[in-house]
């Protein structure tokens, strides 16, 4: 076999195409999942039916890999985020087990003791997805010590406001102001315990920032940081996104098997989510 290089001018010979790159099909907790070429394991399952839990992710978005939640089995031999990683042809993918749901009630406990999240009287409680994935992995309390910090709420936006006591650093409205809208209105800052969101605005208030209310950013908050004013209860408790069923009772596998009883959602009588529940951990073992 020849090892002379090709003559000046000569067209290259492009490499042959990967599996991967053409597409094909993995297993997700046993189902056979289909995806394009390009598609992460989460863009793959989310739109086959498959949810995978989530905070930071959209499919309008690029990739973040912020919050953790979607971390998944590969091959048996490593945990990797869902969002950022290639759907790979005839890769075995775990998403629900005791194992995974455990760390992922973790990282949900941690989020909620973190912040200030009241869900009984939230304007989001049935909407929220931090709210929705708690019940999802079967969380019964804060387990932990609640931080109770001492954070500001923005309303000098004259349609919107902004409440950082629910804000869980999921960038989406950052990546969303700076990919769709093209204002990077909002951005991350500090460090530790003292990271935050921040305004892009002379004063670093909501009012004199370039949000406005139809913006992709001021709709993408996952919780209830940023809410459109004078409207919290248009759609009324037991009739929101989350109420009838949760997110894995809608096509996907595993998870809960029907709908959230009315006594148990947060917000329609049941213990709140993110309240004191004493003793509601005792099952809850790390």
């Amino acid at each position: 076999m020849s090892n002379a290089a090709p003559a000046p001018g000569a067209a290259a010979v492009a490499a042959p195409a990967t599996d991967a790159a053409a597409g094909g099909t993995f297993t997700l907790d046993g189902a056979e999942v289909p995806f394009a070429p390009g598609e992460t394991i989460l863009q793959a399952a989310h739109r086959a039916g498959h949810p995978i839990p989530h905070l930071c992710w959209h499919e309008r978005l690029g990739q973040s890999g912020a919050c953790r939640l979607c971390v998944v089995g590969v091959d048996g031999e490593r945990f990797a985020a869902a969002c950022t990683t290639p759907a790979a042809p005839g890769a075995v993918v775990v998403n629900r087990s005791p194992e995974l749901d455990a760390r992922r009630r973790l990282l949900l406990q941690m989020l909620f003791v973190e912040g200030n999240h009241f869900c009984p009287s939230c304007e989001k409680s049935g909407d929220c997805l931090l709210q929705q994935s708690a019940y999802e992995m079967g969380m019964l309390g804060p387990r932990f010590e609640e931080f109770y910090p001492q954070r500001p709420v923005d309303a000098s936006h004259p349609q919107l406001w902004l409440d950082t006591n629910r804000c869980i650093l999921c960038k989406l409205c950052v990546r969303a102001s700076r990919e769709i809208d093209g204002k990077d209105v909002f951005a991350i800052g500090g460090h530790g315990i003292a990271t935050r969101l921040l305004v892009n605005s002379p004063d670093g208030r909501l009012g004199t920032s370039r949000l406005e209310a139809d913006d992709f950013a001021a709709g993408v908050c996952p919780v209830g940081a940023i809410l459109p004013k004078r409207r919290g209860f248009v759609v009324p408790i037991g009739a929101r996104r989350f109420d009838p069923a949760p997110l894995a009772a809608r096509g996907g596998t595993g998870g809960a098997k029907g709908p959230v009883a009315a006594g148990d959602a947060a917000g329609a009588g049941g213990t709140a989510v993110g309240g004191s529940a004493e003793g509601a951990e005792s099952s809850e073992s790390a």
